[in-house]
């Protein structure tokens, strides 16, 4: 993968109940790309990783969305799982660390379940993506359009249904990010 991300500064937005294997794999294959890599939460409490519904390992929280801001990155990774988009979605500094990497141009990644919080950040209008396919009815009542493949990009922004896509997410995350 070479030394591509060199310089470039990422921030992985998660919280309790993220899919364990969509923040370790896209930060694996990131890191050994050369990336600087944060782990934002709205706490700064460890963060408990799941495989699906089973507890898992915890991850230690670099800084928190209270404290952070988009011109700190270059990019954006939102790992899925169900309790952790949900809950990022009702933490306002969460949604506004998101919109404004939207309204900054820089590119942002979600997987599974994660685009739930691209919809309360109102970001989904007018764009195309896939997700989870239980999102799909939410994610075209945001204005959005769904589409049922391993990885779309437009605009932007990167999206991919589930932890078995995550070889083209990772993919596709190398080459945006590093352009």
């Amino acid at each position: 993968m070479g030394n591509s991300l060199n310089g470039k500064k990422i921030a992985f937005l998660a919280t309790e109940g993220v899919e364990q294997i969509e923040l370790t794999r896209p930060w694996q294959d990131l890191k050994e790309a050369g990336a600087t890599l944060h782990l934002v939460s709205t706490e700064a409490e460890d963060v408990q990783g799941f495989n699906h519904l089973t507890a898992a390992d915890t991850f230690k929280v670099d800084r928190i969305t209270q404290e952070v801001s988009a011109n700190d990155y270059d990019a954006l990774v939102l790992p899925g799982g169900v309790a952790n988009p949900d809950t990022l979605r009702l933490d306002k500094h969460a949604i506004a660390f998101i919109t404004a990497f939207f309204a900054a141009g820089k590119p942002v990644a979600a997987i599974c379940h994660a685009p739930w919080t691209l919809i309360e950040a109102g970001v989904v209008k007018g764009r195309t993506l896939t997700s989870w396919p239980s999102l799909k009815t939410d994610i075209e009542n945001a204005g959005g359009k769904w589409v049922d493949q391993s990885v779309c990009y437009e605009q932007g922004l990167i999206t991919s249904r589930n932890p078995d896509d995550l070889d083209d997410f990772c993919s596709k995350l190398l080459e945006v990010f590093a352009a």
